[in-house]
Order: structure tokens, then sequence, then C-alpha cells
């Protein structure tokens, strides 16, 4: 289903996450004084940087993790990876390694109707895995609701601005052939006999340009799949997170409940989801992730950036702008309760092994992390507390925290959005407010932003554009400045005039539209591959722009799938599964892979450090300071919580800024 402005459909469809906390009172006079500080792309203020990067590019996709998308990667010689083939639970082919074990997935018991289980007992392995499931993929190339196009002509009409000629073709292949929500079959014999681990994908068809299942993205459901205790805890792994309940919880609550009751013929196919969680991508056969290999063999890749907060898109996109998350308001800046239904409460309902009593109605949920009595707030707080390091649950009294989806307080064309499910206004700051400030050029390009804020539903609503990825289009100081969103709120045929005309702007956010940003289902990771191969062809087609820029290519959060990546909780929402980052730049060639512990708000402590700026606020993410990490785990931060901010991807040559040589090992 496309994401539409209000739709319920497409919340429901984005299962995701949750947000950190933010200074609460905060006058949105404040923050709209500094809107008015308007950026100028020829301020001197946007040149002066502490490095030879004038220029940054952030591209974000959509859902796929680490372990997804390069559990096959082998690097150039000299560098190491953590990954499943490192790992040896799996083979370069594909295959189950000498360590397959270590990524089993096990059923388990949650039927305390009085308790939300973090952690729950009565675990038992999986003989073969569930089967997997086509979920909401598409049927076929004439399916009413595309993608996929039909036709080519149809699929060059809606996406020759934002794709290469050679990959609109991928518009109208790949669907599945099979009804939505029913066992794939893709798979052949293998189907139902899945061994008890991570599987390939690309098995499914003749190669990796299909349309696939879904997993389930949403906080509550994220916590618990990673099954955190400090009972597991080892020198490896000391947040105790063993990350083996993915298929559990996908086919116990899958989505979420929305507060209903769950169907007396309930199995493990209900949820339209099956074992989806364990699949990943080989890039050791030619065919799976052509382009985002090739780059990684050239420039750097982390194998230790992390999505920020568990869950979904909603609360990761927003701590991408923020570096911290939304709390509901009154709608003028003041703390207030939501309704009761958009309230999140885990626990089981009675009767149910794990069927949540409510789970946020339309994809939504809010939490008030601050009280422990809270369903569900109690396992987590509980477990921060047990860790030796004693991480901050970042929960300002009383405030209901965004956990998943809901829709921005603003429309496209500035009006506030009384739609159901939205999240009001926001006075939370973000790192627009710090770039306005100083006079540092910045835009937000969205695909299909020239249709959303249309102030006419029908167009706005047919709209490609993602409004929840947006974390500026939450902010009340930022959508009440018609100025400042006029100037920096603009569409992806925009940034290729940019770029043409020399105009290109400090920061840069660019998000694809909902077709060719890679989410499962209603898109495919080969089309991000080709959205992003433009942007990167477009820069390098100008070489004193090139020489300048650092494109930093990630996705909002990991979309529930598995990943054997170590976790590191910084505050009651997060960290998250590792995603992919890649950095591209003349300054990050190599083929190098990077160990530093990183997640969104490290690219806003890079923006920072790179243009002398301060935090957002006094209790943002982007406080804590950059992690130290040594032998033997190189993958840990001795004094967590920390996260770092990216300066090790580069190789600066000595005069090419005031710091050090990044080693891309730290």
């Amino acid at each position: 289903m496309k994401r539409t402005n209000g739709s319920r459909t497409r919340i429901m469809r984005r299962a995701g996450l949750a947000g950190g906390g933010v200074a609460l009172v905060i006058a949105s006079a404040v923050f709209a004084s500094l809107a008015q500080s308007e950026t100028h792309e020829g301020d001197d203020a946007s040149r002066h940087t502490i490095s030879p990067i004038k220029h940054v590019i952030v591209i974000v996709g959509e859902n796929r993790t680490f372990d997804q998308v390069f559990g096959a990667y082998q690097p150039r010689t000299g560098q190491t990876v953590s990954n499943l083939l490192s790992r040896r639970i799996i083979n370069a082919d594909g295959s189950p390694g000498t360590n397959f074990s270590a990524a089993a997935q096990y059923t388990a018991q949650a039927t305390d109707p009085s308790h939300f289980q973090l952690s729950p007992g009565g675990k038992a392995p999986y003989t073969t895995l569930p089967a997997p499931n086509t979920g909401s993929a598409p049927t076929a190339a004439s399916d009413a609701n595309p993608p996929p196009f039909a036709t080519l002509a149809a699929a060059q009409a809606a996406e020759s601005d934002a794709l290469e000629p050679q990959d609109i073709v991928h518009l109208t292949t790949g669907a599945t052939g099979l009804p939505q929500k029913s066992v794939d079959t893709r798979f052949g014999t293998n189907t139902f006999t899945l061994p008890n681990g991570p599987y390939q994908i690309s098995r499914v068809g003749p190669d990796y340009d299909q349309y696939i299942a879904s997993p389930v993205h949403r906080f509550y459901q994220a916590w618990q799949q990673a099954d955190c205790s400090v009972s597991h805890a080892s020198a490896d792994n000391p947040s105790g997170c063993l990350a083996d309940l993915f298929a559990w919880v996908e086919t116990t609550i899958g989505a979420g409940s929305n507060g209903n009751a769950q169907s007396a013929t309930f199995n493990d196919q209900t949820t339209g989801e099956g074992s989806t969680a364990l699949g990943f991508y080989n890039v050791n056969n030619g065919k799976d992730m052509p382009y985002f290999t090739a780059l990684a063999k050239q420039y750097t890749i982390s194998d230790n950036y992390h999505q920020p907060v568990m869950g979904g898109t909603g609360a990761n996109s927003i701590m991408l702008g923020t570096a911290d998350a939304l709390y509901f308001t009154d709608g003028q800046g003041h703390v207030a309760t939501p309704p009761t239904n958009e309230i999140e409460d885990p626990r089981p309902q009675s009767g149910t092994n794990n069927w949540y009593a409510q789970d946020g109605y339309a994809g939504g949920s809010y939490s008030n992390c601050s009280d422990a009595k809270q369903p569900g707030v109690d396992a987590i707080v509980g477990y921060l507390g047990t860790l030796p390091y004693h991480p901050n649950p970042n929960c300002a009294a009383s405030a209901y925290y965004l956990l998943n989806n809901y829709n921005p307080g603003y429309n496209g064309d500035g009006s506030v959005n009384t739609s159901a499910f939205t999240i009001p206004p926001s006075p939370v700051r973000t790192i627009a407010d710090s770039l306005l400030a100083k006079h540092i050029s910045w835009k937000y390009y969205g695909e299909g932003w020239n249709t959303f804020k249309s102030s006419d539903p029908k167009v706005s609503g047919a709209s490609v554009y993602c409004n929840i990825c947006n974390p500026f289009l939450y902010e009340t100081a930022i959508m009440t400045n018609k100025e400042v969103v006029g100037k920096h709120f603009k569409d992806v045929p925009d940034l290729y005039d940019d770029i043409a005309d020399g105009k290109l702007p400090a920061v840069s956010y660019v998000k694809p539209g909902g077709l060719l940003d890679g989410h499962p289902a209603s898109s495919k990771y080969g089309l991000y591959e080709g959205f992003v191969r433009k942007i990167i062809d477009a820069v390098q087609r100008r070489p004193e722009l090139w020489k300048s820029t650092a494109i930093f290519i990630t996705n909002d959060e990991g979309g529930g799938y598995y990943d054997s990546g170590y976790v590191q909780p910084l505050d009651f929402f997060g960290d998250g599964s590792r995603i992919p980052l890649i950095v591209v730049s003349p300054y990050s060639q190599g083929g190098r892979v990077v160990h530093e512990y990183a997640d969104h708000v490290s690219i806003i402590k890079f923006i920072e450090r790179n243009w002398s700026l301060a935090p957002i606020t006094s209790r943002s993410r982007d406080n804590l300071p950059n992690p130290v990490q040594t032998s033997p785990n190189p993958y840990v931060p001795v004094n967590a919580p920390a996260i770092g901010d990216l300066f090790s991807v580069f190789s600066f040559r000595h005069g090419d800024d005031r710091h050090e040589h990044g080693d891309g090992n730290n």
C-alpha cells in the first residue's frame, strides 16, 4: 500500500517504533525565533568546516538490517567484518555454517496477562522454522494498487525523475504470483523444512529482484525479539541480548492486536509473516545487492551502525532529526495524555500466548516511560537498571512518548493535521534549528513533496511522499514559518537541479518515495539501489562538488529482520539492531570496514563536529561521548553509553583538517 498523508492503511503497514526523551518545557516561540534566522546557500558559515567535507548528503532507505544485506559480505584483504559469514553462522554459499546454532530461534511462553515479559520463559528451539509468508507483497503486475506497475510506460511516467533508465524496468517485475498473507511457496521444497536459523531469500524466484513480505518492526515487539537479560550476558555480549525470538514474536503477535481479540483459528501464518525475519541476501552470488556491494568494495561501510530506537520508521526518522524522541502534547507544546486506545499495553490477553492487550490503534502507540508501573515499561526500565553502567531511561515526568508511527502534526501546506492517529505539533528542537541559527544551509529533499504539499487532500493523499519520515514536519517552529518551509523542503527533481547548478546545501536529507525506498512488500532493495545510484552519478559528474562531499547511505531501521550484532542499550528507546551504512566520498575510499559504535545520532554528531555546532538540547543523545573500544571486543564501548561521530570513517590527508587521521577501526 502507498504511504499517504493521514492514511490509516499506510500507518498500519508501517508498523514502527518509539521515541526518546526531549526537553519538555520548551517555548515554541524560542524556536520560532531561531527559525527566523534564514539560511543562505552562499553564506560563509556553510563553508567553515573542520574537515574538507563541505557537503553532507544523507540518503535514507527502508527496513534492512546489516546481516540481511551484508550477512555474507567478504571484505577486502586486511579488513575484518562481523556478520553471519565471519561468525560461521552461514557458509559463503548461504548454507548453514558450523556455528549455525548461534542464530537458532526459540518458541517461548508469555501467558501472564498481568505482565509483559521482555525475556519470557518456557523457551524451546524450533525444529524447523515456520514457513515464510507473502504478507502484503504484490501478487501480480496487474494489481490495482501497484507496485509493481503493469507496463514500462506507466513506470516511466511515475519514476523517470528518480531512477536512471536501466532501473525503471524493475518496477514491473518481481510480483509473487501468490495470494497475499499465504505461505510463500516460491521456496519450493524448502518452504516447510527451513533449518532453524537464517536462510537465503534469493532462492525465491529467478533472482533477488522479488517482492517479499515485511516482518514486524514495532517497539515492544523489537525489544522482545532481542530477548535481553543480564542473565544472558557474557564478555562478548555484555548487554545479554540474544536475538533469538524473532520468529516467535512474528508468529504470536506480528504487527499488533490493536486491541482486537485473537482469532479462534489463529496459527503461525495468521499474522502474514511466518519466519520472514530470518531471511538474508547473499552478495557472493553476483546477483544480490550488486551496486551496494560494489560501493562497499570501493568506499567504506560500518558493521556497528544501529537504528536508534527499537521498532519502525516513525520514531527512528524522528531521531535522525532530533537526537531524541517526541511526546504527546495538547497542540501547544505542553505535556498531555493521549486517548486510551493509543496507549500501549503489551501484556498478553488472557488465554493467549503473547497476543498483546492493546498495541496502539492504527499503527501508533505511546507509553509514559517515566512511570515504571505502566504496562511494558517496568520490564524495560527494570532491565536497564540491571546493566552495570545503568543507562538513564531518559523519560521526562508524565510524558507519553511516541513508540511507533503516527502522522506528523502538520500537513505539507503548513496546516495543522487534524486527522486521526496524528501526534500533535511538537515543540522539540531539531538539527534544523541549529543549522538555521548559524546560517548553515540545509534542505530536506523528499520524493513526492510537490504533490504532498498540495492543500487538496486528494492530491496530497495520493503522493508517494513519506510524511512520517521527515523529522522536521513534526516541529512547530519549522512548520509555522512559511519562508523556512518554502526554502528548505524540496522534491527530488530540485535535488538534481541544485547539483547541476552548484547550489547543493551544506546538509541534505534525501528520502525516496514509497515505491523506491526498499521497504519490503511495497518496494524492493534493488529499487533503492537504483535511487542511490542516480544521486551518486550526478554528484560525481561535478568534480568540484564531488571532492568536498560525503554521502551517507543508510536505512531508517532494520525492518524487523534478524541481525547477529551487539546491541548497546542507551535508554528506554534503544538502540536497536545494526543497519547498513555506506559512506561514499573521496575521503572514504579503500573498501574499509569501520567498527566504531554508532547510530543515526552519529550523523547529527558528525554535522555538529564538522560545522562546530553545539548539541541540539541538553538532553539529546548527541551529548553522549564518543565510544572507547578496545580488545578483546572491538565492538563494545567500555564507556557506555556512547556513540561515535563517524569521523573514523574518513581518511583525511595531513593538513586537510584539524583532527586526527581516522584509522577506521576505533
